[in-house]
């Protein structure tokens, strides 16, 4: 068994991600055993939809894009996985193909797990199976709590939302600012909020005059996050 070679700010992202964290140590010590560095660049395809799942995943920098075409062949983003998230096990329990496809978003670096060494940690770790099932249902929480606000909520609220969330995963600290660290152009941000890419922009400039945020060319800036959570609640 082997330790992956990792940068500290990469292992950094690792150990201290929520989940992975209150993983006992042996079990920990066995996933990073297992699992291979591999270093993508910027939009390099990771898993298309529809092929065999043979692995398990851990974002240590940059982040993962998970997209779908709609049919009418339209690009949906439906989430961006960031640093210290595990994901890709869903397939791998039921044996069912990719349901999307998974891209580098920026230079990012995995561990990958391959599928014959995540079913011998699932044999060797019960614990596992648990950790697993309480990370699923934290997913299922959020899915339903993006459906509840798809059919709820404003665009408005749900773009100041969307920025907090990124600003708490990506955020970069500039004295009272908080850079977004992850370049999202305005028609990416439209994709995961299911809307056009000029609402969008009209709803960034009416959150830029109230001084919420302020739109860079490559980034978004948190000016405040006071006022991002009063134009999350909708009114």
């Amino acid at each position: 068994m082997h330790t992956p070679v990792l940068t500290a700010e990469e292992r950094h992202h690792i150990d201290s991600a929520s989940w992975f964290s209150k993983l006992s140590q042996p079990l920990r010590d066995a996933i990073l055993s297992r699992a291979i560095v591999r270093r993508l660049a910027d939009g390099a395809l990771l898993s298309s939809r529809g092929e065999p799942a043979d692995w398990w995943c851990g974002v240590a920098k940059g982040a993962v894009r998970v997209s779908s075409v709609s049919l009418s062949g339209k690009q949906i983003t439906l989430t961006y996985v960031e640093p210290g998230v595990w994901f890709g096990d869903m397939a791998l329990f039921d044996g069912l193909p990719r349901t999307h496809d998974s891209n580098a978003h920026g230079e990012t670096t995995l561990l990958i797990v391959r599928k014959a060494d995540f079913k011998e940690l699932l044999s060797q770790h019960v614990e596992l199976y648990d950790a697993l099932l309480r990370l699923n249902c934290r997913r299922l929480r959020l899915m339903y709590d993006l459906i509840q606000d798809l059919n709820t909520m404003p665009l408005a609220a749900r773009l100041a939302k969307q920025l907090l969330l990124l600003a708490r995963s990506y955020g970069i600290k500039e004295g009272e600012e908080i850079r977004i660290g992850l370049q999202l152009a305005q028609e990416d941000l439209a994709q995961l909020l299911g809307a056009s890419r000029q609402r969008v922009n009209q709803e960034l400039k009416s959150f830029e005059r109230e001084g919420a945020v302020r739109i860079e060319p490559t980034r978004l800036v948190v000016l405040s996050k006071d006022k991002l959570l009063a134009l999350s609640e909708p009114h």
